[in-house]
């Protein structure tokens, strides 16, 4: 948050009532913990569970055909598991990115409501 940021959030808290500024305080911006948590609230919790449950298996499924790649003798199977593995990666990054763009949406949802927030309380007044 850069300079002018703060000193328009002060400026919000002083005109707002003690409720108002604690509402507007809990709609603020979130750390990545608290980020992660909130993939877990919301209409698609449900879709953000079956995505990390999927990328659970195929990270087991990557650990195992890693093991295997390193065990296998000939060069032809150690390309093979090598081929596996990579695919498994290449998924749970790709997994990834789907989930930190889920978290940058969320972040985007709560700006754009604490806009609203602020342009419904400069129209009571």
């Amino acid at each position: 948050m850069n300079k002018s940021e703060k000193e328009f959030d002060e400026l919000i808290q002083q005109a707002l009532s003690k409720e108002e500024a604690q509402y507007f305080n809990e709609m603020g911006e979130q750390n990545l913990p608290q980020m992660l948590v909130g993939l877990y609230k919301g209409k698609n919790s449900w879709l953000n569970i079956v995505t990390t449950v999927v990328h659970l298996a195929i990270f087991a499924v990557s650990v195992y055909t890693l093991i295997e790649m390193l065990g296998a003798e000939e060069t032809n199977d150690k390309l093979e598991w090598m081929f596996y593995t990579l695919i498994g990666f290449i998924a749970m990054v790709l997994l990834k990115i789907w989930s930190w763009n889920q978290m940058d949406k969320n972040a985007l949802l709560r700006e754009i409501k604490r806009l609203e927030y602020q342009v419904s309380l400069l129209s009571k007044r």
